[in-house]
């Protein structure tokens, strides 16, 4: 055989290699986490939890590299470049901008997302039954749910009659989200009030302009860069405004009520891919993650605190009341 055809054959040997058996020639496999906000170690504690169900910790027999882009969405592609080039066995990715990011960076390193939209819609996958390709992953699908937590709110705050939307115009489910409030609003016959935020610096403008126009209600837009949400809970509630969101811990740290999947389990189930991959599965193998409840959480300490009273049908349908 002359050398360059056995060169070949050295190669294309290599690039077969299950991920766990080229890891084990660095020691242990590298996870590179990609996080479009702010570090969130209890998102971190969840998709290690994930982790460990498939036997790889992190400092015994896996090293995690993080990546937090503090919701500055332009510097995601830079990040997943330098993860990709360290580089990592797999890149999970969180959010849908992170996960774009993550795909324009490679076509061979296998991703894993945890996303809130649809990861077809965003041309992540082929479909959820059969990814295809290099990624997979977990969606909550929050982006199907603006018009319930509308009717929601207005079931909490029935006297409201201007309703705020706030949302970041770069994420991926931005226009869905604003249409599918404004129809609900309307079909309420409530006045919506939009705006729109792409910076951490912006939001407190936007809040006071939401108070000077009277809104009522607001509905917080699934977003990294709302997280996390004490903020805006305090400054909206200081100003008589009830608010909606979409994570239970939104809802803990302050909001009125919160309506969505549960995003802890998602990043659990993120985890747990990224170490079925390890050890050799595919990601076009393994369908799409999706939730399978959505949960309604309503904070009484905020409800007292905005002056409501909470009707007694809406508390026994509430999955879980803060008191």
């Amino acid at each position: 055989m002359r050398r360059r055809d056995f060169i070949k054959v050295i190669a294309g040997s290599v690039a077969a290699w299950p991920l766990a058996a080229r890891a084990q020639q660095r020691t242990m496999p590298v996870v590179g986490l990609l996080y479009a906000g702010p570090e969130a170690l209890d998102f971190a504690a969840a998709f290690r939890q994930g982790l460990e169900e498939t036997g790889f910790v992190e400092g015994q027999n896996v090293k995690i590299e993080y990546r937090w882009a503090n919701a500055q969405y332009d510097q995601l592609s830079r990040l997943a470049t330098e993860l990709v080039h360290l580089p990592v066995d797999v890149l999970a990715a969180v959010a849908p901008v992170a996960a774009l990011a993550a795909k324009q960076a490679t076509t061979s390193v296998p991703i894993v997302f945890m996303i809130g939209s649809d990861p077809i819609k965003d041309g992540l996958v082929a479909s959820l039954h059969s990814p295809g390709g290099n990624i997979t992953g977990a969606t909550f699908f929050g982006n199907l749910l603006p018009a319930k937590r509308v009717e929601l709110l207005h079931e909490l705050v029935p006297n409201a009659k201007v309703f705020g939307l706030l949302l970041n115009p770069t994420n991926a489910n931005a226009e869905l989200e604003s249409s599918e409030t404004q129809k609900a609003a309307r079909a309420l016959g409530m006045q919506l009030v939009i705006h729109r935020t792409t910076t951490k610096s912006e939001i407190d403008k936007a809040l006071t302009a939401l108070t000077e126009q009277q809104v009522e209600a607001l509905v917080v837009a699934s977003d990294t860069l709302f997280y996390p949400s004490d903020h805006i809970a305090e400054v909206a509630a200081r100003n008589h405004i009830a608010t909606s969101f979409i994570q239970r811990e939104q809802a803990v740290a302050g909001g009125l009520m919160s309506y969505g999947a549960n995003i802890t389990e998602s990043l659990r189930q993120q985890g747990n891919y990224v170490g079925r991959v390890l050890k050799g599965e595919k990601p076009a193998d393994l369908p799409v993650q999706q939730p399978t409840k959505y949960a309604l959480v309503i904070n009484l300490k905020t409800a007292k605190a905005l002056g409501l009273t909470i009707r007694p049908q809406l508390l026994d349908i509430a999955d879980e009341v803060i008191e």
